[in-house]
């Protein structure tokens, strides 16, 4: 299944299931109000929403034409967004490039933070932001949903608690996290609204890209219509079992809760880069020195993931960066 959130005026909009060529949707009426909805009764609800996806392939009555700019994220907010850092080769070049003083310990466990979670962009909106001299970045990644989990899971036992699969924009300011990584409790004004693709798909939509916890699939980045990086999402040094382990080490998570990927990142340089702090990092390593500036104002980020045969799965993420203007 691929579902979707349509704006509708509310802060929840109204759930709808999406075909898989991305091009016609129905609305979920009379089964869920709203994708969290859904997923706090997925195990009532899933055959329904699986009977009007099928519905919606065949071109049911009451399809209308898809439109990712009519989308909001999938999860407009959620009960809880936990964001990882789970490729290594991100971490180490980080480390290596700025001296960060976590050492190496993105290898010995999961690294994660909290994020907001109470105001989510849609993957056609706007990141409206307040300078430049911030150092606006993107980061794009890979995320999971998931029904509830008691608090002490083990990994073994997390696939069946993965329901839906996202790509994300964790749109970034650079010049801020240095200074609140050092105090020690964690970020905020560095992390502004994340953004999320058009729609989420269920993991059997993915066939043998979804295994061991882990996308095997590369994740398309361009900025201002340029090429920027094809980082495939196998090279996660931790998978996302182990990153729910992680997670619910001590807390239970509520259903609906958002668990991302961090930066997509591959050892080999030819697969570019995820964020720009990363490249700028190879830069410095290999050149002595960061060449690659910062986004600005009214630059364009596009995030997408293809299937082998060319088909784009989630939709993309295609973000304007503008500068916030203060209402009044």
């Amino acid at each position: 299944m691929k579902l979707a959130t349509i704006k509708n005026g509310s802060r929840g909009g109204r759930l709808a299931l999406v075909s898989r060529d991305l091009k016609t949707a129905l609305y979920a009426d009379g089964i869920a109000a709203t994708l969290l909805e859904a997923l706090e009764r997925w195990q009532e609800l899933e055959r329904p929403l699986r009977t009007l996806a099928q519905k919606v392939e065949s071109g049911g009555s009451g399809s209308f034409a898809f439109d990712p700019a009519a989308a909001m994220a999938p999860l407009p907010r959620c009960p809880q967004w936990l964001d990882g850092s789970a490729f290594a080769n991100h971490g180490a070049l980080m480390e290596r490039a700025f001296d960060l003083g976590i050492s190496n310990e993105y290898e010995k466990f999961p690294l994660m933070y909290q994020g907001a979670s109470d105001d989510f962009l849609g993957p056609c909106e706007d990141a409206a932001l307040t300078s430049e001299a911030d150092n606006m970045d993107f980061e794009g990644e890979i995320a999971i949903v998931v029904d509830e989990i008691a608090m002490g899971t083990p990994k073994e036992s997390m696939s069946s608690h993965i329901k839906l699969i996202m790509l994300v924009n964790d749109v970034s300011l650079r010049a801020l996290a240095a200074r609140e990584m050092k105090t020690g409790f964690g970020w905020i004004q560095a992390k502004p609204s994340t953004s999320f693709s058009p729609v989420a798909v269920t993991p059997d939509e993915l066939g043998d890209a979804w295994r061991e916890g882990r996308l095997h699939l590369p994740l398309q980045i361009k900025r201002s219509n340029e090429w920027f990086g094809f980082p495939s999402g196998g090279e996660m040094t931790f998978n996302f079992f182990r990153l729910l382990e992680h997670a619910a080490y001590s807390r239970r998570l509520r259903a609906g809760t958002i668990v991302g990927s961090g930066t997509v990142s591959n050892a080999s340089r030819g697969a570019g880069s995820a964020c720009i702090a990363e490249r700028r990092a190879i830069e410095t390593l290999d050149q002595g020195s960061a060449k690659t500036p910062f986004l600005h104002f009214g630059e364009r980020v596009r995030i997408e993931m293809f299937d082998p045969d060319g088909a784009s799965i989630f939709g993309a993420i295609d973000q304007r960066y503008v500068k916030h203007s203060v209402a009044g």
